[in-house]
């Protein structure tokens, strides 16, 4: 079971020992639609409020600032080793980060999109994840656990967690959405159900998720069932900005550090 700490951070059973945390919306400085965590350096928030917000973070993890990582994420599935800071403006564009170097955070953000965070404590690797539907597909889950052995982390040794994300009964999509899907594989077809627009499905982009993270045979993997669209009072939510017709929204963090 999942434990919360405040109403800044939730953590995940599985990697208990681990310095982690999936950040809430709670705890920050932001303001109106980004209140008050608002981690998104992507969103229109004040630059400053969203520095402040990351530097919180940062202190939660027990890094500095300046070693609290987060990439420019694409929507991808690749997963880079990362060994010390980048300078300014120069975020790696990627969607995971792995390192094996002591006072390192590694984070993610997301909005609905999953949020996993790594850690093989005896080896000493860690690593962050930001893993959408397309990222899913095409092997971010994978790739992360890769890069970890890379550093010299043993896939059996592997722990992770999956953080908020959009749940199934919040999650419609369309035909040739769930087209895509099934012919990569007609066994991903039990990941959606009818909704209630004629043509149209509920995808569980968590299921998903937890599904690619058992095929790559890690030791523990926990989903902690955390729905961003339906609890706004804790969650930001990219789907439900849209819905609102809203003019931006807040991003989520998630990070996990190795000890200086």
């Amino acid at each position: 079971m999942s434990g919360e700490i405040g109403r800044t951070a939730i953590r995940a059973a599985v990697l208990d020992g681990v310095n982690h945390a999936f950040f809430t919306r709670q705890g920050g400085v932001s303001q109106g639609v980004y209140a008050s965590l608002n981690g998104g350096v992507g969103s229109n928030d004040d630059p400053a409020a969203v520095a402040e917000n990351r530097a919180r973070m940062a202190g939660f993890l027990g890094a500095a600032p300046e070693n609290f990582l987060l990439p420019y994420q694409i929507h991808s599935a690749e997963a880079l080793a990362v060994t010390q800071p980048w300078p300014e403006g120069a975020r790696p564009r990627c969607d995971g980060l792995v390192t094996a170097t002591p006072g390192l955070a590694l984070g993610v953000t997301g909005a609905d999109c999953g949020i996993l965070l790594f850690a093989d404590p005896r080896a000493g690797v860690i690593g962050a994840a930001h893993a959408g539907w397309k990222g899913a597909l095409t092997g971010m889950v994978e790739a992360l656990v890769a890069a970890m052995e890379g550093l010299g982390a043993r896939r059996a040794d592997i722990k992770a967690a999956l953080g908020p994300t959009i749940g199934a009964q919040s999650y419609e999509v369309g035909p040739e959405f769930f087209a895509r899907f099934e012919t990569e594989d007609a066994g991903f077809a039990r990941f959606f159900k009818p909704s209630a627009r004629t043509g149209h499905f509920l995808f569980d982009l968590p299921g998903f998720i937890e599904m690619r993270a058992e095929r790559a045979g890690m030791g523990a993997f926990e989903n902690l069932r955390l729905d961003t669209y339906s609890d706004e009072a804790r969650f930001f939510s990219y789907r439900r900005m849209t819905h609102r017709k809203e003019a931006d929204y807040g991003r989520l963090v998630a990070g996990v550090a190795l000890a200086g």
